[in-house]
Order: structure tokens, then C-alpha cells, then sequence
């Protein structure tokens, strides 16, 4: 199939699985073009079967917000006539499903259907909102095929827009070939030069993430066991935290990367993984992590349980309950047979459920069905 990808290219959960997910796909020997504002992270623009077509906004200054939606619109019409594309399909709402719904409407020679998959905030923290609630609810009405990562997010789209549409439930998804354990764990004596053990933490450091409480988890732990932690990605919250390392004197132990390209080399460091968020629909940054054998410390929010089994692969607890997290993290650094039976537990998880293999014949099925 020839398949057009739209989604926001940045460090978020969306933008990633979109990514991943037209990666996939061009390896099974689909033709995918990306049609976004900017390269989507990543993503290499030279690999076989994978265009990218950049959306260009005017600047016109009779505009005083540039018509971005208008401006997609008009590039998936191009490109969809271009290159004889099957279908589009968005990633994340608004205002992608909009857009598309224009250039299914402006393609007048030939059917043009597109496939909208929620990811989370879309529903619950823009759709939700006053000023966008009717326009979310007519693109998800107008898709020809609706995705949701989780049964939880499923029901929460029902409930917030009583919509009648079919919303087919698709998880999120890992490649188990590229993110697998290290049980040397080599690149981490950068990291941790004495052998101690590693956290690590991925977001967009958006304050749903919680990453505050990544700093106060790592404090209680040093209490009780040596440990650092590594801080992956970047956003309006990676300062505060800086700062709360500094309050906490634990600073030394914490290493901000910034934006990483390539998470599954970074992983594979660590023994835990810290997601402490106020709400997650999925857990994707959980998911890669099962696959590279550290066990997640999560909260028991959204689609997370749909994901984790706790006590089994991973452990969950309310969010801002930092002596409840501390308290498992601590477990799984200083009983090794505790850390070894949830390692394989986890990663046993995402080759079972949500390996590649499992999840994109669902996609493909979807696509096939929005086609006919």
C-alpha cells in the first residue's frame, strides 16, 4: 500500500509511534510518505520506501496565527495526487484529522480515506477543551477508521463525545530486535563508574510527566542504595528539576541527555525505569523498556494497567506517592532474584503482546478495511 503518515514531529508519544510505526511498515514493503511540518524525530529520511514532504506555512501578515491546518490540507491533497496514495493516516486529532478530512474532500478523482489513531491528550486534555470539543468530536465522526492505543482511552473518547463510531483498539508497540537487554550493561560505567545501579526516566518533561518526582524517587532511594539517574528528553519542567537535584544533593547522581534519537543504545543501561506520570493513556517509554529487560516503577493511570502487571513485570502506585515508588525501586536494585525474575517477566511481556510482529497485521488490517 502507499501510505501517507501525518503526526507532530517532536520528542512526544505520538510523534514516535507514528515514526516507528511508518518504519515498520516500509519494511514490509508498504511505500510510506510523512507529511508534517519538520523531520519527524527519529526518523532517517534515507531509508528505503520512506519520503518525507515538508509542509511549508505562509508567514502573510495579514495572518496573525500562520493557517497550518490549511496548509497540510492542501500538501496531503498534493502529495495523496502525487504518488497515488491509498489513504492517510493521522496521529493525534487535532488538527491532523481536520486536515485530512479537507484534502479527502479536496481529492475529487479519486477516493481518498483516511484512518485517525488517539493517542491520549488529544481527548483528554484537547478535545476536552471548550474551545476545541466540537470540532474533535466531527473529525473523529468523519474518519473512516478510528484507532485508540488502549481500551482505556477507548472508553474515554466514548465518554467524552458520545461518539457512535466503531474505535478499533490498537496498542502501542515495540521492536524487539532493536530494543533488547545488555546484561553487561558496558556503556554504563559512564554513567556509574563504581557499578552502582542505574534509573532512567524518557518523557517530554511536560508536567503531566511528573519528572519532579523522578528527583525525589532517586533521593529516597540513595537512602538506602547507591544508585544514579539518567534524565532523557527535554522540555518546560527539565529546569525545575535541575534545580530540585541541586535542593536535594543528589545532582551528581543525575545526568540530563537532553533529546536522544537513539533510546534503545540508552535503555538497555539501565536496571528500572522511573514513569511517575499524572496520567499516560499507554506508556510507550514503559514498553521499550520491558523489551530492554528493565522492569518499570510506574502509577496505576489510564492505559498503564493494561500494560503492566503489578508485581508480575513492573510495579504501579498511586501518582505523587514517592515512598510507595522509592520503595519498589529500592526492591528491585537490592534483590537480585526479585530484579531477574521481573526482567524476563518484562521483557517476556512485550515480545508476547506488543512486538512488532504482533501489532502492525492489525494496522495493516485497518488499513485494508478503510480502503474498502
Amino acid at each position: 500500500m502507499r501510505v501517507g503518515i501525518t503526526c507532530y514531529p517532536t520528542y512526544g508519544g505520538s510523534g514516535i509511534v507514528a515514526t516507528e510505526l511508518g518504519l515498520e511498515l516500509a519494511q514490509r514493503g508498504h511505500e510510506v510518505h510523512f507529511i508534517t511540518y519538520a523531520n519527524p524525530i527519529r526518523l532517517d529520511p534515507g531509508t528505503p520506501r520512506i519520503h518525507y514532504h515538508e509542509v511549508e506555512v505562509s508567514t502573510y501578515p495579514l495572518f496573525q496565527y500562520p493557517p497550518y491546518c490549511l496548509a497540510l490540507a492542501s500538501r496531503m491533497a498534493e502529495v495523496a495526487v502525487t504518488h497515488k496514495l491509498d489513504l492517510l493516516h493521522v496521529h493525534y486529532a487535532i488538527p491532523h484529522s481536520i486536515s485530512a478530512l479537507l484534502a479527502r474532500q479536496m481529492s475529487t478523482g479519486r477516493r481518498l480515506p483516511f484512518v485517525t489513531t488517539l493517542h491520549g491528550t488529544d481527548i483528554t486534555l484537547v478535545g476536552s477543551d471548550r474551545s476545541y470539543f466540537g470540532i474533535t468530536k466531527f473529525s473523529i465522526e468523519q474518519s473512516d477508521v478510528v484507532t485508540a492505543i488502549s481500551q482505556n482511552l477507548r472508553q474515554q473518547t466514548i465518554d467524552v463525545f458520545g461518539v457512535n463510531n466503531e474505535i478499533l483498539v490498537i496498542n502501542n508497540f515495540v521492536n524487539c530486535d532493536l530494543y533488547k537487554p545488555d546484561p553487561e550493561k558496558a556503556g554504563a560505567a559512564q554513567y556509574s563508574p563504581d557499578g552502582e545501579k542505574v534509573l532512567i526516566h524518557l518523557s517530554n518533561f511536560r508536567p503531566v510527566k511528573r519528572v519532579l518526582d523522578c528527583i525525589r524517587i532517586l533521593a529516597e532511594v540513595r537512602k538506602h542504595t547507591p544508585a544514579h539517574l539518567l534524565m532523557v528528553g527535554d522540555g518546560p519542567e527539565r529546569g525545575p528539576a535541575e534545580i530540585l537535584a541541586r535542593e536535594l544533593k543528589v545532582d551528581r547522581h543525575v545526568y540530563f541527555l537532553g533529546k536522544q534519537n537513539h533510546v534503545e543504545r540508552l535503555i538497555p543501561l539501565a536496571h528500572v525505569l522511573l514513569m511517575p506520570s499524572e496520567m499516560e493513556s499507554f506508556g510507550l517509554a514503559a514498553l521499550e523498556a520491558m523489551a530492554c529487560g528493565a522492569p518499570p516503577v510506574a502509577t496505576d493511570v489510564g492505559g498503564v494497567p493494561e500494560l503492566i502487571t503489578h508485581g508480575v513485570d513492573g510495579f504501579l502506585a498511586a501518582p505523587g506517592d514517592i515512598p510507595a515508588q522509592a520503595e519498589s525501586v529500592v526492591a528491585l536494585l537490592t534483590d537480585e532474584r526479585l530484579h531477574q525474575r521481573m526482567s524476563s517477566a518484562s521483557r517476556a511481556t512485550a515480545e508476547t503482546r506488543f512486538s512488532t510482529a504482533r501489532i502492525i497485521p492489525q494496522y495493516e488490517r485497518c488499513y485494508e478495511k478503510a480502503i474498502s
